[in-house]
């Protein structure tokens, strides 16, 4: 049986995304595996890593412990003073046990040498032998001279030597002992494990020994990079490190610094151990994932033929009559009920057509006025509406206080929809048919009987509410509404209306979604008028836009603005207001030389705010076609003038750190005043003036307590501290340590 395209525009889907999911989880089991592997690995050559790091730790500490005793002994002055001549034999003998029992303490393999920097001889693996001049140069060039360190390895040819020039707490070095372990000795003491790569870093990075296997396995490069994020600050004694390679691919290298000595083991991940322990993991999803889709084409089948069945059947139903099925048998339905959706519309739009047109056109007359008495009499009682002596009216406007997510061009598109919300809210016999006044306005005229005059306003709040919150739950937009007082007569339509705009004037100091009736404002606009003008924010506004600073300035326009409309008790004192403030800010740009409220663009700007009732509107007006050009404007201006003058103030600091330093002097330097430079200099530096003068003064304390030997007090008075404790106290608050602390601690590196 021939199969419809219902059925495998069902089938495929089912069947690719069950592909997908088996795929996805397949891949998630895989790799949540190989991180199980790999951290089971790493872990088992960070313990390998651990113990070799342990097993040389005690070792070299064995060997330099042993020499810094004996060179401490009396027996040592004696035999380093000797000149190990024959007569010397009772000597000879006992710096040989000496050195013997110190190779006891240690490796097996390692070869022992004394040499004596007075006499000019050296015994070697129990040999005495005699320094020539040229040697004895070569050895104070090699291990003494060049302020080197008195004990440190290095790498040789054969191993890695250890060199210490004794004594130890002398500066007069009278002797040198050397311990040189093999590489063969290495190997076996480091080795426990076949085919493992085992690298050894000194303190300074230095790569002192390689083991066979990895000789070539690091580069120079990677070896860096382990230098570099050892020494890093806060980083662990053991751990892993991802070192990028210069021509394969990355590699992971583990591993274990000593805190004795500073040195740096390290091995590298095993990859051919993680792939063979994935190799069985590997072969199991494979043959999971093919028994898994088996199962699923099946059921992917069996469920679409069983999904297919009632679109046919609908097929069926439709089709009234034994016609042969069409394979395509959605199309065929869409295309069925598209045909029974055309001729609905079609009968709905004839129905529309017979609609009396007149009756919005003598609501539009009605509302302006443009009706004689006779005509609008009968008019009434031909569209049914009640004009008897107990009948009363009241006009109610709605107006848009913000688009929501849509355009200001779709304004008609949406007072339409308030218009057909009305109609649906106000029943038919409360009401004359609601019509879109102009471009900013729906009107509708609301009627009462005498007898329900009191509840009136109730009902008409309670009409005004549902249409603001249907408008916005389901459209997105808001609106707010204008009620004009009650009256008799219908002609009195036209100043109804202009009641209720009145009222809706009031929404710039109430909000949007008012309901504002025109009985409870009429009181508060009596009286003279008053203006109030917010002068003060207004200063700082301006400041800010001086500066470009975003953030002050939606700190102070908001507040202005709601100060504007909260003291305007009358619409013109808000009007007045704005055309100030706009004047303010054209006045504002000249001096800045700015060109943005004068473009062509910008020429109806007093026109489209007086006639903005909205008070978010009017902010997102000012804010983003004003006084955002207007800061880009000055910041592209200023950046670099701001960046120069910082410059000047950081270039001060470092020349003159150590005399009085204040903004206020440099302000006179610079002619500006203080809190403008220190609001620039906190801008460009991201700190304030007084922080960069004390962190640079640190810095150069501490490069003083590291390179000189000043003491603490002259620190202190050389960088203008009135005392040492105050140093001290400014120093420990910003590098945790007192200056005598770190100085030790740096002296100790």
């Amino acid at each position: 049986m021939k199969k419809s395209k219902t059925f495998y525009n069902m089938f495929i889907p089912i069947l690719l995304l069950s592909m997908v999911l088996v795929f996805s989880f397949g891949s998630y089991i895989y790799y949540a595996t190989i991180g199980s592997v790999v951290e089971r690995i790493s872990a088992s050559q960070q313990g390998l890593i651990t113990q070799i790091r342990n097993t040389m730790e005690q070792k070299i500490q064995s060997i330099e412990y042993a020499f810094n005793t004996y060179s401490t002994t009396k027996s040592f002055s004696d035999v380093i003073g000797s000149p190990m001549t024959a007569e010397d034999f009772e000597a000879y003998r006992e710096l040989n046990t000496q050195l013997n029992y110190i190779a006891s303490m240690s490796l097996e393999g390692i070869q022992y040498s004394l040499i004596s920097l007075e006499e000019n001889w050296s015994i070697r693996n129990g040999s005495l032998s005699r320094l020539t001049e040229e040697a004895r140069k070569e050895i104070y060039r090699s291990y003494i001279e060049d302020d080197k360190e008195g004990l440190f390895w290095v790498k040789t040819d054969h191993g890695i030597r250890f060199v210490q020039a004794l004594p130890m707490y002398s500066k007069v070095k009278k002797a040198l002992a050397l311990s040189d372990i093999s590489r063969q000795t290495l190997d076996r003491t480091l080795h426990t494990k076949p085919d493992t790569s085992v690298f050894i870093l000194n303190k300074r990075g230095e790569l002192l020994y390689a083991a066979d296997s990895g000789e070539d396995v690091l580069s120079q490069g990677q070896i860096r990079q382990i230098r570099e994020r050892v020494a890093e600050a806060g980083m662990p004694q053991t751990g892993e490190l991802e070192l990028q390679g210069e021509e394969a691919g990355p590699v992971t290298a583990i591993y274990a610094k000593s805190a004795y000595n500073n040195w740096t083991y390290v091995t590298l991940l095993d990859e051919q151990e993680v792939s063979g322990a994935l190799a069985a993991t590997r072969i199991g999803l494979v043959v999971m994932g093919i028994v898994i889709m088996l199962l699923i084409v099946v059921a992917a089948y069996f469920l679409s033929m069983h999904l297919a069945k009632p679109f046919r059947r609908i097929q069926s139903r439709l089709a009234g009559s034994d016609e042969p099925m069409q394979k395509d048998e959605v199309d065929w339905i869409i295309r069925s009920i598209d045909s029974i959706v055309t001729e609905k519309e079609s009968l709905e739009n004839l129905m529309e057509l017979e609609k009396p047109k007149l009756e919005t056109q003598f609501m539009l007359n009605l509302l302006h006025n443009r009706l004689a008495r006779e005509e609008a009499e009968r008019s009434m009682e031909r569209f049914g509406y009640a004009a008897g002596a107990d009948t009363l009216f009241a006009v109610m406007l709605f107006q848009l206080d913000s688009y929501g997510d849509s355009q200001p061009s779709d304004k008609d598109v949406l007072l339409l929809t308030v218009n057909k919300l009305v109609q649906e809210v106000v029943p038919p016999e409360g009401r004359m048919l609601p019509v879109v006044l102009n471009e900013r306005t729906q009107a509708t005229v609301l009627i009462f009987s005498r007898d329900s005059a009191d509840q009136a306003q109730k009902q008409i709040l309670q009409y005004a509410k549902t249409v603001i919150k249907a408008t916005r739950e389901n459209w997105g937009f808001s609106v707010s509404a204008g009620i004009s007082s009650l009256y008799g007569d219908v002609l009195s339509s036209k100043d109804a209306c202009e009641m209720s705009l009145q009222a809706l004037h009031q929404r710039l100091k109430l909000g949007k979604e008012s309901v504002i009736f025109f009985d409870d404002i009429s009181t508060d606009m009596q009286g003279p008028m008053l203006l109030h003008y917010p002068a003060e924010l207004e200063a700082k506004l301006f400041d800010a836009i001086r500066l470009g600073d975003e953030q002050e300035i939606s700190r102070y326009l908001y507040p202005l603005l709601a100060n504007m409309m909260k003291h305007s008790r009358h619409p013109m004192n808000l009007e007045v207001n704005l055309i100030r403030f706009v004047n303010n800010l054209i006045q504002l740009e000249q001096l800045m030389g700015a060109e943005v409220l004068l473009t062509p663009n910008n020429a109806d700007l007093y026109h489209r705010l007086l006639n903005t009732r909205n008070p978010e509107e009017i902010e997102r007006m000012l804010v983003e076609e004003v006084i955002q050009p207007m800061v880009r404007t000055m910041r592209e201006r200023t950046s670099q003038q701001f960046r120069s003058i910082a410059d000047k103030i950081a270039a001060i600091v470092r020349t003159e750190y150590d005399q009085d330093l204040s903004l206020d002097s440099i302000s006179d330097r610079l002619h500006y005043s203080p809190n403008y430079l220190s609001s620039i200099f906190k801008k460009e530096y991201g700190v304030t003036f007084s922080d960069y003068v004390l962190n640079y003064r640190v810095e150069m304390a501490k490069k003083w307590l590291i390179e000189t030997d000043m003491t603490i007090k002259d620190i202190a008075e050389r960088l203008r501290y009135q005392n040492s404790q105050n140093f001290i106290r400014s120093f420990r608050r910003k590098e945790y340590v007192t200056p005598g602390e770190y100085r030790k601690k740096m002296k100790a590196v």
